[in-house]
């Protein structure tokens, strides 16, 4: 679906640029980890990076949990993940496997759902994920690697609750969290089999996306964190 819906495709090609960009942020030497790569096609814009999930998907690089991730210490310098985040229920221990994995000065890229004005009501009413903006605990339960998720819990780590996450992990620093793509995964139709974005029209859609997030950066539907492990650059 990723690869024949045009509009879906190069919005997941914009993503995996951005891969590309934080990957450039980081030191020059270690691992380049997706967690969380499905169906998607990240290794055509990164042919480095190791992709990964907790199913064994055709061309997947390695079955990993993200919770006890198999490199070694200080081994990988960019870990990039899209609508991931909001699928791992225990974050925290994905966050302490993190800051172990990464060299100093390495990142990690979180692209998920975020809660804005667009989104909220779809997310709430019309998405089939649980979207619980009022959860007072970061997990859930889960019965399996598809069966459970809290749509808000990108914003609830990262913004809600940022002095705990900061609180918890002095180690990893938030560089940045930024609203985005206010309307355009909503037009592709996502992984639906419709789409309201011709290709013709994806020009267009992507210039109005980012003018609305200029205007009011709280019409974002998904955003982009990205982290930055701290200490020495050997």
């Amino acid at each position: 679906m990723i690869r024949r819906k045009g509009s879906l495709r190069r919005l997941y090609r914009e993503i995996y640029q951005r891969y590309a960009n934080c990957v450039s942020r980081s030191p020059a030497f270690g691992l380049v980890v997706e967690l969380g790569s499905g169906g998607g096609f990240a290794k055509d814009v990164i042919p480095e990076i190791i992709t990964s999930d907790t199913l064994p998907y055709e061309g997947v690089d390695q079955v990993i949990d993200a919770a006890g991730m198999p490199f070694p210490d200080e081994s990988v310098r960019t870990i990039c993940m899209t609508n991931v985040f909001h699928h791992i229920p225990d974050v925290e221990a994905f966050l302490r496997e993190a800051r172990r994995c990464l060299v100093p000065g390495g990142r990690v890229l979180i692209v998920d759902q975020h809660p804005g004005w667009i989104s909220t009501p779809i997310y709430r009413r019309m998405h089939h994920e649980p979207f619980r903006m009022d959860a007072d605990q970061w997990s859930f339960d889960t019965t399996g690697p598809l069966s459970g998720a809290n749509g808000a819990l990108t914003w609830i780590v990262f913004r809600r609750d940022r002095e705990r996450f900061q609180a918890l992990f002095p180690q990893l620093e938030l560089v940045r969290y930024e609203p985005n793509s206010p309307i355009r995964y909503w037009l592709s139709g996502g992984l639906k089999p419709w789409s309201l974005l011709p290709s013709w029209a994806f020009g267009l859609a992507t210039a109005l996306d980012p003018a609305l997030v200029a205007v009011a950066p709280e019409t974002g539907s998904f955003v982009d964190v990205e982290l930055m492990k701290r200490g020495a650059v050997p």
